[in-house]
């Protein structure tokens, strides 16, 4: 993860400091461009000089590819970074039907523990409006609309996980590959537009040689030509190719935020990639509006001065063929191999909130 450290000692260097251009946020330092490049084959591109919660990585993504917008799965799960966000569109929609609701007797939320105590004690009543010619709305405590898990799910009524899974197994070699969740027509309906917001996953073939070293040249009868030994590789259920991904970043929180998608999307490249019969290859971040908050820097040179450590290894313990195996998943599937990080480094993940 050099890439990662040299990207935040080039952000101190040579960004800029500006405003933030959302209300109720501190002034970032940043750049306009960033790339960091992650082999798989090298280990799971985890942060060592600092302690990642490595289990929220996996049941955001988890919820992620079932669809969901809730809170309640991440909560109860001891994830609580899209609490805020959570937090703030509740607000939002209060103030945007207050005369309703209070009409209806139905009491504010006033701090956003009591709204998470809320979601995790089950208290998560539905509410259905209707507002003019738009039909019935709906809503319900730990909502966050139509953010990530419905666009990948059900964007325009597609299925981008499933088309992806399906094309990469019908045509791999197509340039069509693409998860995007930059919709913004549904902005609206959103209570933040997404960060992460495309992801393009490449088909590469092995040669010949590299799936004959992973076979084992012992195994295989000589004489026969290269496209036989293809062939019988291909019988033999041998990958025949890589599966790298690009992602692209409009917004990165580079200290708190990017060291959590990366993993996330390295992540997403193994179950796909697995699903697919294929090798995890490259995983390509590429940043955008690439900053750090001004409240994060002396948490950021704490961490510049720690040494990196090895990398860890990420198994997925369960056989994946099909997006039902992948939606099968559950945390106990995954297991992080050599894990040594620092300690961890406590830093404010800023949401746009008011202070109280």
């Amino acid at each position: 993860m050099e890439d990662y450290l040299n990207l935040l000692e080039d952000i101190l260097e040579l960004g800029v400091e500006k405003e933030s251009g959302r209300a109720n946020m501190p002034n970032t330092i940043g750049i306009s461009k960033a790339d960091i490049r992650m082999d798989l084959s090298e280990g799971f591109p985890l942060l060592t000089t600092k302690k990642m919660y490595w289990k929220g990585v996996v049941h955001e993504l988890l919820w992620f590819l079932h669809g969901d917008t809730n809170i309640k799965y991440l909560v109860d799960n001891k994830v609580n970074i899209w609490n805020g966000d959570a937090y703030r569109w509740y607000l939002k929609w209060w103030d945007d039907n207050k005369t309703e609701l209070e009409f209806l007797d139905v009491k504010k939320i006033s701090t956003i523990e009591e709204f998470v105590q809320k979601i995790k004690n089950g208290e998560v009543k539905e509410y259905q409006w209707r507002v003019g010619s738009q039909g019935d709305k709906k809503y319900k405590l730990g909502d966050l609309g139509k953010v990530y898990g419905y666009q990948w799910r059900n964007q325009n009524g597609v299925d981008q996980v499933k088309d992806v899974l399906d094309g990469l197994k019908n045509n791999p070699y197509s340039r069509y590959h693409i998860i995007d969740a930059w919709n913004k027509a549904d902005f609206r309906d959103m209570a933040l537009p997404p960060c992460h917001l495309l992801y393009q996953f490449i088909v590469r073939p092995l040669t010949l040689k590299e799936r004959l070293d992973r076979y084992g040249r012992d195994k295989i009868v000589s004489g026969l030509t290269d496209a036989e030994y293809h062939k019988h590789l291909d019988q033999s259920g041998e990958p025949r190719f890589y599966l790298d991904l690009n992602m692209y970043q409009r917004s990165c929180d580079t200290f708190l935020g990017v060291p959590f998608n990366l993993a996330s999307m390295s992540l997403l490249l193994m179950i796909f990639a697995e699903a697919n019969n294929m090798i995890a290859g490259v995983a390509n971040w590429i940043g955008g509006d690439t900053h750090v908050y001004v409240d994060h820097v002396p948490m950021i040179r704490e961490q510049l001065k720690r040494k990196e450590r090895e990398l860890p290894r990420m198994i997925i313990k369960k056989e994946l063929n099909s997006l039902d195996d992948i939606l099968a998943l559950t945390i106990d599937d995954f297991e992080l191999r050599g894990y040594n990080p620092h300690d961890a480094i406590k830093a404010e993940l800023f949401t746009g909130l008011k202070k109280s």
